[in-house]
């Protein structure tokens, strides 16, 4: 669970709350009218942007807001050197029974045991990570164009409001629901743009940058554990995937270190 999210989000609702009641009646910020303009018109909307599918997933992507399973940069380090010291003890074909962190990585690790050269696990593991890259890139761009949707839906509630309002100016009675309704389709349309749609889709967009780091990172050492590096070497090429205040100081390469790495290179 992502509580960066969850607390965004929750917070900036408990914010608007608060503020509501504390000002008066909260029941008057309640417009079934407004709530169908703003909610429903801006889902059509979005919908005929995109296709029934994309619609679809974008929701089902939007979990990944809230709920993300990526390992952490050092953890996936720390698990692929291990996997680099038990290829070198014991083959690649050790690799194949080895419980890991991501399909992804799985995918890899079968494809080193089976014996696949570096230019077909190269493409197929490119091919992954831009199917995957489409995926994150698509939900992000269905909730930014509800963020972009939502507010000017407000506005065009507001616009009826006004029309009805200024069409029965005769009417005191009349004036009050109306300008109720421009108001509260323009508050309706900011709060679902700027509280919901614009930080999930900030949120989803970086996930893709995150995952795809990531993936990056596991194509690189799946490659070095093909060609059996030295571990050591294998980590510290991975800590460059760290941000510069992260990476361990290194201590200098041990005795032998540079006759193994020659042999690898070898």
């Amino acid at each position: 669970m992502d509580l960066a999210t969850l607390i965004g989000l929750v917070g900036a609702a408990l914010m608007v709350g608060l503020a509501v009641l504390l000002g008066g009646t909260a029941s008057i910020f309640f417009s079934p009218l407004s709530l169908l303009i703003v909610f429903g018109g801006s889902l059509c909307v979005v919908l005929a942007k995109f296709s029934l599918s994309e619609f679809k997933d974008a929701f089902k992507a939007a979990s990944r807001a809230f709920k993300f399973k990526l390992p952490s940069t050092e953890q996936s380090i720390d698990e692929l050197v291990g996997l680099s010291k038990l290829a070198r003890q014991k083959g690649l074909l050790a690799l194949e029974s080895e419980e890991v962190s991501s399909p992804f990585l799985k995918q890899g690790l079968q494809m080193l045991a089976d014996g696949y050269d570096d230019e077909t696990i190269q493409v197929i593991l490119k091919k992954e990570r831009l199917l995957t890259l489409d995926h994150n890139e698509s939900g992000a761009n269905v909730f930014s164009a509800l963020a972009e949707v939502a507010p000017a839906m407000g506005m065009i509630g507001t616009l009826i409001g006004l029309v009805q309002m200024l069409t029965n100016m005769s009417d005191p009675g009349s004036i009050g629901p109306a300008m109720a309704v421009a108001l509260l389709t323009t508050l309706y349309g900011a709060m679902l743009g700027t509280m919901v749609a614009s930080p999930i889709s900030d949120k989803l967009a970086l996930r893709m940058t995150q995952e795809a780091r990531m993936q990056s990172l596991w194509t690189d050492a799946l490659l070095a554990i093909k060609h059996e590096r030295n571990p050591r070497v294998v980590e510290q090429m991975l800590r460059l995937y760290l941000p510069p205040k992260r990476r361990e100081q290194s201590d200098g390469e041990e005795p032998g270190d540079e006759s193994i790495e020659a042999v690898d290179n070898g």
